[in-house]
């Protein structure tokens, strides 16, 4: 019996946000869809991705799979466009599945094959468990009852000359699954059970839950600390934006002190060393360079060691210029820096009491704590 899977890929995922589509954001250092395809690849010789192929092969570099094929318009279409790609290979069972589901418990895709055996298609579904309302310009017109009622999941699986039958026959029709062109076509589809563990990534606070369930992560904590000169005829960037103030900083960069701090917190909760290690002073590509670079390559790290920003708290200490009026935008910059929410950043400022260099005026300092996760 030769199993294929699809993988539809093809959908920009608004809902999530975002610059990439949500299967491409990456979960434990891994993208969503390769998370995916590896669940699949337990049980089906051929993957065939759908979607765009330039950010799919890097997705899964090194995976075994067939060339990715261009989406269509709908889930449906593309679902065709896979079941087209895969009809010379001549499988005796499709597995079609979202790659924004990274996890796929293990007994779902034996429950589902043996259901095979007496339907043309199968689903794992969870059965509604919340009271359904049927609502009407913002008040409820009905209630639904509950019973009998059930929450489709992927993969789904089907005989594929039936699956590739009812889409080429159903091609106009409007169906949200697979599942339901079958329906319409009189055939039988069997339930088996869901998890609540198979989530599908649609909003941002879906992230997390399926952070916690894929990844085993530890706690790192790092601090940075950096000064800076107070020079005339110097921008005055401070947490990635311009304040306005007589003086600005001097240094080889922009001399963002707020950034370079929390650089070297991140880096140093990664263990990487500091600023500097990454970004030599002695090199002439950093000149006047803008800082927001360096605090990108920070947050790419992150990433790239499938880690997590838990929270940011950068501590300005100067005695001019007033920091406060400033704190939400320089939040809201370093946040967007980061790639994360607001809410996990604080900028704050203190003096020193008009002691020391930052008390005379001579200079700007600031300190920095960054809490992350990390596999």
């Amino acid at each position: 019996m030769r199993i294929a899977a699809i993988l539809v890929a093809a959908g920009s995922g608004s809902r999530f946000g975002g610059a990439l589509p949500k299967q491409f954001a990456p979960i434990g250092g891994k993208p969503v869809i390769r998370w995916a395809a590896e669940a699949l690849a337990h049980h089906a010789t051929l993957i065939q991705p759908v979607g765009d192929a330039a950010l799919i092969e890097p997705a899964l570099a090194g995976m075994a799979h067939l060339p990715s094929v261009q989406g269509g318009a709908t889930r449906q279409d593309s679902v065709l466009a896979g079941l087209e790609a895969l009809e010379p290979f001549a499988p005796d069972i499709v597995l079609v599945h979202d790659a924004a589901r990274p996890y796929v418990p293990p007994q779902t895709v034996p429950a589902l094959l043996a259901a095979l055996q007496d339907y043309e298609g199968a689903i794992p579904a969870a059965p509604v468990a919340d009271t359904l309302k049927r609502g009407a310009n913002g008040v409820i017109a009905g209630t639904v009852p509950r019973e009998n009622l059930f929450r489709a999941q992927t993969p789904q699986a089907f005989s594929f000359e039936t699956l590739l039958d009812v889409h080429r026959n159903g091609i106009g029709l409007e169906a949200t699954d697979d599942a339901g062109l079958l329906e319409r076509a009189g055939h039988h589809v069997a339930l088996v059970a869901g998890s609540e563990e198979n989530i599908k990534l649609t909003y941002r606070e879906d992230f997390s839950r399926l952070e916690r369930s894929l990844v085993s992560l530890l706690p790192r904590v790092g601090t940075g600390f950096d000064v800076h000169r107070l020079a005339p005829d110097r921008k005055l960037m401070l947490c990635g934006i311009e304040v306005p103030h007589t003086l600005g900083l001097a240094g080889h960069s922009d001399a963002d002190v707020g950034i370079h701090a929390l650089c070297d917190a991140i880096y140093g909760a990664l263990a990487e060393g500091d600023i500097g290690r990454h970004f030599p002073p002695s090199e002439a590509n950093w000149k006047d360079a803008d800082s927001a670079r360096f605090l990108r390559h920070a947050a790419e790290r992150i990433s790239a060691r499938g880690g997590v920003l838990v929270n940011a708290d950068i501590t300005l200490i100067c005695e001019q210029p007033k920091i406060t009026p400033h704190a939400p935008a320089m939040m809201a910059r370093l946040a967007e820096l980061l790639g994360v929410e607001l809410g996990r950043i604080s900028v704050k400022a203190t003096t020193s009491e008009r002691l020391g260099f930052t008390g005379r005026g001579e200079g700007i300092a600031a300190q920095a704590v960054v809490s992350i996760l990390v596999p």
